[in-house]
């Protein structure tokens, strides 16, 4: 089963959409343009329901199917944007400066607005469709706070799914697979006390630099030497911020990083050794030591269940060929977890074409811009899943 063909035709009308959207990018919980935006479409297609202010920019939009059954499922697309400078060179190019869609949460919402166009229209199904509209996936949990603001008691839903676009898989390409297929996303702070002192007479003080330098070295091996090398996991320092001047030796030293892992109890693991080797080298030169360790997005798991229905959906739209069943897990992380901790479900990546010297770039990059060529795929894969899910009866 190809492409369905009036979401085809709507190609044209999700490009629009989604290159408006690209040129009016939004950062966590400040999408009041891009929120107006969706809603304006949703009212045009005749949604049953449009519900507003859902962690502060978000929606949700309600659609009934022929029928009179009680199932229910959920789509969801993200909407928010990056901090970073867009370098393309498009017609469509940021007009926020500073701000841009580097990740394509741009097309994501584009394709599900196609999506709930085209089942507007036809109502092809027999339940009720869920059409969540997320804020603030960078970073900021916007899917955490939905969640807690009710999400699932308001709009009770017995399966919730969910897609990123995915450089480097070829358009019309699915991949997916049972279990973990994202890391959990923790952040650190790590901040070192010493003693400031002239730099010709580092005797006199408690220099936090070398501490800091100790600590570094010694985190790498909570990873390499302290963690079963079955359980993944990466910590990552991404920032140093030390000192004023060539000639003193700073008061104060911050570290801040990342951790990536599947398993709660690795997330144990990693927070404990850190906390106990920090303190001890702190306290071996002579330093004090403070540790905010903060666990932002819990791994991304997808249902066994779910799983082979969503893979079976995308064959029949993508044939078998093109469709992985067993994708391997990224280290990479998503807010979409919290409601998969919720309700059963399904995430998927969709193919978004090369990455490379002729094709496009990774995502969080300057340079990155979504493959308008995937719309119809993505919104094709909602729509069928939709009536897949919540079959008419004969």
């Amino acid at each position: 089963m190809p492409i369905v063909n009036r979401i085809g035709e709507l190609a044209k009308d999700m490009t629009e959409w989604r290159r408006e959207m690209h040129m009016h990018p939004e950062t966590a919980f400040e999408e009041t343009w891009t929120s107006q935006f969706i809603r304006e479409r949703l009212e045009s297609f005749g949604m049953d329901e449009i519900h507003t202010g859902i962690a502060k920019t978000g929606i949700v939009a309600v659609l009934r199917g022929q029928g009179q059954s009680t199932d229910a499922i959920g789509l969801r697309a993200d909407f928010d944007a990056l901090d970073i400078l867009e370098l393309n060179d498009v017609p469509y190019k940021s007009q926020n400066p500073g701000k841009m869609h580097a990740c394509g949460h741009d097309g994501h919402t584009a394709m599900l607005l196609g999506a709930a166009k085209y089942m507007a229209e036809t109502r092809n199904f027999d339940g009720t469709v869920y059409f969540i509209f997320q804020p603030a996936e960078e970073n900021e949990g916007g899917g955490r706070v939905m969640v807690e603001e009710g999400l699932f008691d308001r709009f009770p839903m017995r399966a919730v799914f969910g897609m990123h676009n995915s450089p480097g898989l070829p358009v019309g390409q699915v991949s997916m697979g049972p279990g973990p297929m994202m890391a959990g996303y923790d952040i650190f702070e790590i901040v070192i006390d010493g003693y400031g002192t002239h730099a010709a007479r580092p005797h006199q003080g408690v220099d936090p630099v070398i501490v800091q330098a100790q600590i570094v070295l010694a985190l790498q091996t909570i990873a390499s030497r302290q963690t079963d090398a079955i359980d993944s996991v990466v910590l990552s320092i991404t920032q140093v911020h030390g000192g004023d001047t060539w000639n003193v030796i700073p008061q104060q030293v911050t570290l801040r990083g990342t951790v990536r892992c599947f398993k709660p109890e690795v997330q144990d693991l990693v927070e404990e050794r850190m906390r106990k080797q920090c303190a001890a080298i702190a306290d071996a030169y002579g330093a004090t030591v403070q540790v905010r360790y903060e666990r932002r997005y819990p791994p991304t798991v997808n249902d066994p269940e779910q799983t082979d229905f969503c893979a079976d959906v995308a064959a029949g739209l993508a044939g078998a060929e093109n469709v992985t069943t067993n994708a391997r897990p990224v280290m990479g992380s998503e807010d979409f977890s919290f409601m998969l901790q919720e309700k059963p479900g399904c995430y998927i990546r969709m193919g978004n074409g090369a990455v490379g010297e002729t094709g496009g770039v990774v995502v969080h990059n300057p340079r990155y811009d979504f493959n308008d060529a995937a719309l119809p795929w993505g919104a094709s894969y909602w729509a069928q899943l939709a009536e897949r899910a919540l079959p008419r009866k004969a």
